[in-house]
């Protein structure tokens, strides 16, 4: 088929890939523009865009899809479908009428469970048994349309936000290309029950409410992993956790009960947390054996929250 993509990060990279792969002709790749990333802060291509160049696909950045000029670039493709991946644009109707197909959505949730921004997190934040992706045929509401295949997947006890989305990833891809090749399929309108939102993640929440039970901090942990990190203070200083898991144990929340090579044992609200893996500001991620080579600590000790 002739298609157009719009997406930005690895989750959309992978996708695009894949449709790549699969033969179809993707007339134009849509993608954020460059973003100043690293210790020099020097403009970085998305991961889109990174695929699309190695291909030879002609990019378009623009800064919004309003503009009779965005649309116009986007008509003259005569695309028979719009693939949509984590864009980060808002794809006006004008758009969405444009190709014969519509435009397809690649959501990372059960809708109509975490619609919006951040659903990897907020599954892992509410502790939900499973999460998946559906292929959406997009409408003007935030991720209010019909679906028209789906997959669910289950979320283990020890998944992170960075493996969850690299299962939903690999599930993301295959999906499309099924999709692609299957259109047009029978659309299924979402159910007006279970609606949820996926707000988009913000870094304050990233602080660790030491009151709260083991069982709600280590999901908070994992939903953190990779970006922004868990974050705690401890004698002063930022530090991020990012291994630990639920234990029993009693004492003042965020007080250290235990130490050993292997782990820190800090109570919570409810039960405690065998802490494996941290990071001072500015350091490495260390295993507890070597953080505590330079950062003596002793049973009482606390941690407090961030900020």
């Amino acid at each position: 088929m002739k298609l157009i993509f719009a997406g930005t990060p690895e989750f959309a990279a992978q996708a695009l890939q894949a449709i790549v792969d699969a033969g179809h002709e993707v007339m134009l790749v849509l993608t954020q523009p460059d973003r100043p990333a690293g210790r020099g802060m020097a403009l970085q291509p998305s991961a889109v865009k990174r695929v699309a160049l190695a291909h030879g696909i002609e990019v378009f950045q623009p800064a919004t899809l309003r503009d009779a000029d965005a649309q116009a670039r986007l008509a003259a493709c005569a695309a028979e479908a719009m693939v949509v991946a984590a864009y980060g644009l808002i794809l006006p109707q004008a758009v969405l009428d444009l190709p014969r197909h519509g435009c397809l959505n690649i959501h990372a949730s059960l809708l109509p469970r975490w619609r919006g921004a951040a659903p990897i997190q907020r599954a892992l934040l509410a502790g939900d048994a499973q999460t998946g992706v559906c292929i959406m045929q997009m409408e003007a509401g935030l991720d209010t349309g019909p679906v028209l295949l789906r997959e669910a997947l289950p979320i283990a006890g020890d998944d992170t936000t960075a493996s969850l989305h690299d299962k939903l990833a690999d599930c993301g891809a295959r999906l499309i290309v099924e999709a692609l090749s299957r259109l047009p399929l029978p659309a299924m309108a979402q159910p007006e029950e279970g609606v949820t939102y996926a707000h988009k993640i913000e870094k304050a929440e990233a602080a660790i409410d030491w009151t709260k039970s083991a069982a709600e901090l280590d999901r908070h942990l994992r939903a953190f992993n990779p970006f922004p990190g868990a974050q705690a203070q401890l004698a002063g200083q930022t530090v991020k956790l990012w291994a630990a898991s639920p234990c029993a144990g009693n004492g003042r929340p965020g007080e250290i009960l235990a130490i050993d090579r292997q782990t820190l044992v800090v109570a919570c609200g409810e039960g405690a947390l065998a802490i494996r893996e941290l990071q001072k500001a500015g350091g490495k991620r260390l295993p507890v054996q070597q953080f505590l080579a330079g950062n003596p600590l002793r049973v009482g000790d606390l941690f407090t929250a961030a900020g």
